[in-house]
C-alpha cells in the first residue's frame, strides 16, 4: 500500500544551474530541412540479431516471432545488416555482420531476396515498420566493388586496399569518390523501391561525411513518405540529416553511476547537455543494451546490476525514442558471440514480456508521453539529496510521474506535489491513490514507480 505524508521539497525543470543538473527551455534552431515522421517521437525500436534469434537464423524463422513482438508493443524493427558477409579475412566462423560483400543482396544464411520480401510484407501487415542497418564507411575485402570499382576505396602508400583503424576484416571506403557515393545511394534506393523498407540505421554515421547523408536523404525522401533516419552518433550536426541519434553518453554515464563513479547530479548534467545543446527537434534514442554492448562490454545486468530495470523504465518514459535489443525481454543474461553462431533459447519463458508491454503500451496510450518533444520532462529535485532520479511529464489532459530509486536500500521519497494534485494509479501494481500538497512515497530498493494521472 502507498503511504502519503506531508513534507517539503522542491520541483524544478531542467535549467542552467550547474549545481543541480537541470536544463533551460531556451528555443534552439532546427538544423534540418527534412520533415520528421509524425509518429516517431512516441515510437520505439527493437533491434533484431537475425543470426542468433533462432536455431535456423533465417527470415522465415524470425517471422514466427512477429505476433509476439506486436503484442509486446514493438513498432519499428531495426534489422542488423542483412547483406552477404565477407569470407576474405573474416573473423570467427561466420564473420561480422558489418563486413558486407554486396549492398543489393541478402546473406544466404538468412534466406533469399524473395524470403526477405515476404518478411517485410508480414511486418507491414501487422502495422509495424522495418529499417535496415546501413554500413557506409567500409566493406568486406571481397565486396563486389573491389573488382568492379577499386577506385571506390582508399589505398595505402603502395596502392593497396587498407582497413580503417585496426578493423582488419574490412576495407576503408574513399568518401571523396563521387561515384562511390552515388552507387551507395542507389543501393539504398533499391531497398526502398523494390522492398518497401521504412528507413535506415546508419552504422557509425559520423565516419561518413555529413554531406553524403544529406544527399542520400534528399534523393530518397521523394521515394517514400516518412522514412526513418537513425544515426549511430552523438555528433550534433548530424541532425542536419537524421531524426534520431544514439545517447551513448547517457549509457556510459549511467554505467559509471551504477559502479560508484558518478553521482545523480552527474546524470542530470548529461540530461541538461542533451536538452540545451541538441536541436529543438532532435530525437535521442535511449537503451540499456545493443549488439556491441552485449557482446563486447557486457549485458545490462553486468553494467547496471540491480538498477537495470530502473534504467529500462527511464528509456521508455523519458523524452525520446526507446530501444530494445534482441532477447532483452527474456532477458538474455549472457554475452552473445559476435562472429559465431550463439542461438538464443526462447523455450524457458519470456520473463520480461509483460514488463516491456506495460511500458510500451503506456507510451502509446498516455498523451503526456505521446506528445514527444512537446512534453519535455520536468526533473523533481529532492531537498534531502536522496539517490532518486525523478521526473514528470504533462499534457493538457494527462500526467505521468516517474520515480527511480537509484540507491541500494529502500526509501521514502519526498516531493512537492502542488503541481501534481490529483488521483493517480501505479502503472504496474494498479493501485490508486490521491496525491495532495506535499507527499512522501515509498520506493523499494533499486525499484521504480510510474504514477499515471487519472482524469
Amino acid at each position: 500500500m502507498l503511504h502519503l505524508i506531508f513534507n517539503a521539497a522542491k520541483v524544478a525543470g531542467l535549467d542552467n544551474a550547474a549545481d543541480n543538473g537541470q536544463a533551460t527551455d531556451k528555443i534552439k534552431p532546427d538544423l534540418t530541412n527534412f520533415q520528421q515522421a509524425p509518429f516517431l517521437a512516441a515510437s520505439n525500436i527493437y533491434a533484431v540479431n537475425m543470426r542468433q534469434y533462432t536455431p535456423e537464423g533465417t527470415f522465415d524463422a524470425f517471422a514466427r516471432h512477429l505476433p509476439r513482438l506486436k503484442d509486446m508493443g514493438v513498432e519499428i524493427l531495426w534489422l542488423m545488416p542483412i547483406h552477404p558477409i565477407g569470407k576474405l579475412n573474416r573473423k570467427g566462423t561466420l564473420g561480422s555482420y558489418y563486413s558486407i560483400t554486396d549492398y543489393t543482396d541478402v546473406n544466404p544464411e538468412y534466406g533469399t531476396l524473395s524470403d526477405f520480401h515476404e518478411l517485410v510484407a508480414q511486418i507491414h501487415s501487422l502495422g509495424m515498420r522495418v529499417i535496415l542497418d546501413w554500413v557506409a564507411n567500409h566493406t568486406a575485402w571481397d565486396n563486389v566493388w573491389t573488382i568492379s570499382h577499386p577506385e571506390f576505396y582508399e589505398k595505402d602508400a603502395q596502392g593497396n586496399f587498407k582497413p580503417p583503424y585496426d578493423w582488419e576484416d574490412v576495407l576503408q571506403i574513399d568518401h571523396g569518390s563521387a561515384g562511390e557515393q552515388q552507387a551507395m545511394i542507389d543501393a539504398m534506393k533499391y531497398w526502398v523501391t523494390d522492398f518497401n523498407i521504412d528507413g535506415f540505421r546508419a552504422d557509425l554515421a559520423h565516419l561518413t561525411p555529413l554531406p553524403f547523408w544529406i544527399n542520400a536523404r534528399t534523393q530518397l525522401t521523394p521515394l517514400k513518405e516518412n522514412l526513418i533516419w537513425l544515426a549511430e552518433t552523438e555528433h550534433i550536426n548530424y541532425h542536419e540529416a537524421f531524426d534520431i541519434s544514439f545517447s551513448w553518453k547517457w549509457m556510459h554515464d549511467t554505467e559509471d553511476y551504477c559502479k560508484g563513479q558518478k553521482t545523480i547530479n552527474d546524470l542530470l548534467a548529461t540530461l541538461r547537455h542533451y536538452a540545451n545543446d541538441f536541436p529543438a527537434t532532435a530525437l535521442r534514442m535511449y537503451f540499456t543494451s545493443n549488439h556491441d554492448e552485449n557482446s563486447w562490454c557486457g549485458t545490462e545486468f553486468e553494467k547496471y546490476g540491480i538498477w537495470a530495470k530502473n534504467l529500462a523504465v527511464f528509456s521508455h518514459t523519458w523524452c525520446g525514442v526507446s530501444m530494445l535489443y534482441t532477447g532483452q525481454e527474456l532477458p538474455v543474461t549472457r554475452r552473445l558471440k559476435f562472429f559465431d553462431k550463439d542461438t538464443i533459447d526462447w523455450s524457458a519463458g519470456i520473463q520480461y514480456h509483460d514488463f516491456y508491454k506495460t511500458l510500451l503500451q503506456l507510451r502509446k496510450s498516455n498523451s503526456a508521453l505521446q506528445a514527444g518533444l512537446n512534453s519535455f520532462p520536468v526533473i523533481i529535485k529532492a531537498d534531502n539529496e536522496q539517490k532518486v532520479l525523478a521526473f514528470f511529464r504533462k499534457s493538457e489532459s494527462a500526467c505521468v510521474i516517474v520515480l527511480l530509486n537509484m540507491d541500494n536500500q529502500p526509501l521514502w521519497y519526498q516531493f512537492n506535489a502542488r503541481e501534481l494534485h490529483g488521483t493517480y494509479k501505479d502503472v504496474f501494481s494498479g493501485e490508486s491513490f490521491q496525491l495532495t500538497d506535499e507527499s512522501t512515497i515509498f520506493i523499494d530498493t533499486a525499484s521504480y514507480r510510474i504514477l499515471e494521472g487519472i482524469a
